[in-house]
């Protein structure tokens, strides 16, 4: 899961970054709105945190724009005001989700989770092949009972390649939705994590290459 953190705050967007990290996402980070509204429109991102009270460009001006572009990542809007005014505001702008500031860190992973598998398509919560399961919401891998440990990447690269449905998914493709945007785009971390992931998945092997095409389950 890929995620972009628009907030002003250095030390809170850092540690939230930090945080999201753990769980096992890739985050970029902005520091004001219009910087954050044009790595939105470039990059692939399944779900934005967008703090409401920006520099530069007002965080319901950033949604706005987002939502006259079409954008397809889901925005989470985080304010310190906590009326209700401010929440129908919000999510007349377009925001999907709406949380006011402080919050429980829990609280915040657990809503951009369940942003996330709003996606288009819709990815269900828990993810199915064969003998092996992955619970999206609380991140975590079994196959044949046995339960695996992932690091993020290979996490985010079973996630990937399960909610492709059998389509073959692009090693570019894997970089843009797994990996933030200090990759590498010549860089070969996808193949030597589709590696370590078949090692750790075991026999029988699950993890396809497609000839000019990528990786499919």
């Amino acid at each position: 899961m890929r995620v972009l953190v628009v907030e002003d705050d250095k030390e809170m967007a850092q540690t939230v970054a930090l945080g999201l990290r753990r769980a096992r996402m890739a985050v970029d980070v902005a520091l004001d709105g219009r910087s954050g509204l044009d790595r939105a429109l470039y990059n692939d991102y399944d779900v934005i945190v967008l703090d409401r009270d920006l520099p530069g460009m007002h965080g319901d001006q950033v949604c706005a724009e987002l939502m006259a572009a079409r954008c397809r990542s889901r925005v989470l809007m985080l304010t310190a005001a906590a009326s209700t005014e401010d929440l129908v505001d919000g999510l007349n702008l377009g925001a999907d989700d709406y949380l006011p500031k402080p919050f429980d860190f829990p609280a915040l992973v657990a809503r951009i989770g369940a942003l996330a598998r709003r996606a288009h398509p819709a990815v269900p919560p828990v993810l199915h092949h064969g003998d092996l399961v992955v619970d999206t919401a609380r991140r975590a891998v079994t196959r044949g009972g046995r339960s695996l440990e992932l690091a993020p990447k290979e996490f985010g690269v079973l996630e990937v390649l399960l909610a492709a449905g059998g389509r073959a998914v692009s090693a570019e493709e894997l970089l843009e939705r797994v990996w933030d945007e200090s990759a590498d785009p010549f860089t070969n971390a996808v193949k030597i994590v589709v590696s370590r992931l078949r090692t750790k998945l075991g026999d029988p092997p699950i993890i396809e290459t497609v000839a000019k095409s990528g990786y499919r389950i």
